[in-house]
């Protein structure tokens, strides 16, 4: 049998999830953590490398069953591969059916993570990246709102608080100024010590947890149109598999075995 355009998918999934995979190696090496494994447990938030890690291993593990299977015929690699990829499509629908069902204890488990992340945001230069990143896309500020931030060493308004960051919030949650050129990082310094209404000219005063429930609501139909085309995209995948593993034993259901190998049924 011949290698179809969707083995050639497969194999590409390979090439990515290992992509992926060396990229989140690379990253952990650059931290030192390959050197000290015990400090993916010192931080206290989430380390973003671990999303490639783990989708570029998933990915990997995937692609190599999928690939290898279809290109060598391997029947249990193909089932293996179906499987695989059919447990992790009722994980992702019944986590969508979990989280449309209990939306408020999501919700909590949404602000509870955050304020987990805001009390590491100093102790990992990708962590505060996506901190970053989140804060200034949303235009939001901590979890529920910038007093939040006081959950973090650098920025909490406590009087032995000794940093210069005290009573304030990252640049990410600044206003920006459209005729700014230069980023002020320090633009968030000592402005919880305002009044609310004074914040609001220079900072993002609502939480990000109800920014991107708003997002969510706004862009619906884009977010379900992703996941409906992920879901299609493994439905086609498993049905390819189990496809190629019926041709493959029809293929062999047409070999006799002989004395001197096997032999072709007429």
């Amino acid at each position: 049998m011949e290698p179809s355009l969707g083995h050639g998918g497969v194999c590409l999934r390979q090439v990515l999830g290992a992509l992926f995979l060396a990229i989140g190696l690379w990253a952990w090496g650059e931290k030192g953590v390959l050197s000290n494994i015990s400090a993916l447990t010192d931080l206290g938030g989430l380390d973003p490398v671990w999303l490639f890690v783990v989708v570029g291993g998933v990915m990997s593990v995937l692609g190599f069953a999928g690939c290898i299977g279809a290109l060598r015929e391997n029947t249990f690699l193909l089932k293996f591969f179906s499987v695989f990829l059919g447990l992790i499509f009722f994980l992702e629908l019944a986590t969508g059916i979990l989280a449309f069902v209990f939306k408020d204890w999501i919700r909590d488990q949404l602000n509870f993570f955050i304020n987990n992340n805001v009390k590491a945001y100093r102790d990992d230069i990708d962590l505060q990246n996506l901190i970053d990143f989140a804060q200034e896309y949303w235009s939001c500020c901590g979890a529920r709102g910038p007093n939040d931030w006081n959950l973090n060493i650098y920025f909490n308004c406590t009087d032995l608080n000794p940093s210069r960051e005290r009573c304030g919030v990252p640049f990410s949650c600044c206003v920006r100024d459209p005729a700014e050129d230069v980023l002020n990082t320090q633009c968030g310094y000592d402005v919880r010590l305002k009044l609310e209404l004074e914040q609001q000219g220079s900072i993002h005063t609502k939480g990000c947890v109800g920014q991107f429930e708003k997002w969510l609501q706004d862009n619906l139909i884009v977010v379900a149109g992703v996941f409906v085309g992920i879901a299609l995209l493994q439905i086609f995948g498993i049905c390819l598999a189990q496809n190629l593993v019926s041709d493959i034993k029809a293929v062999k259901a047409n070999w006799i075995k002989h004395d001197d190998g096997y032999k072709l049924l007429r």
